[in-house]
């Protein structure tokens, strides 16, 4: 089961393909891709993310975010926990976009 799935990472991650990190924040956990908790500090997310004015500027998935208004248009769709234990994804808002990342990328899987 562990070879399977880290062939189908491999796989993944080596595909070349880029997915833009267009994200929706939802109202309802449900209707949730990806559960984030927003951590006081640096060093305890998982991803830092930085938010990009445009939307062209927004791929890859090294944690530049830009937040769509349709729920149709997004790549991901986000709902923001109130408990870090709830949380699939930990991040943290950068002001530098050379900051962006990820920090632990045994949680890069949430976003492809």
């Amino acid at each position: 089961m562990m070879r399977w799935f880290l062939v189908f990472a491999i796989t993944l991650l080596s595909s070349g393909t880029s997915q833009a990190q267009k994200v929706f924040s939802v109202e309802y956990e449900s209707r949730a891709d990806v559960k984030v908790f927003v951590v006081d500090y640096e060093s305890r997310a998982d991803l830092l993310v930085y938010k990009e004015e445009y939307e062209s500027r927004a791929n890859g998935n090294e944690g530049h975010w830009f937040f769509v208004e349709y729920e149709s248009r997004a790549d991901k769709k986000i709902y923001f926990v109130d408990y870090e234990s709830r949380a699939d994804v930990k991040i943290f808002f950068v002001d530098y976009e050379s900051r962006a990342g990820w920090r632990n990328k045994e949680k890069i899987h949430f976003f492809f």
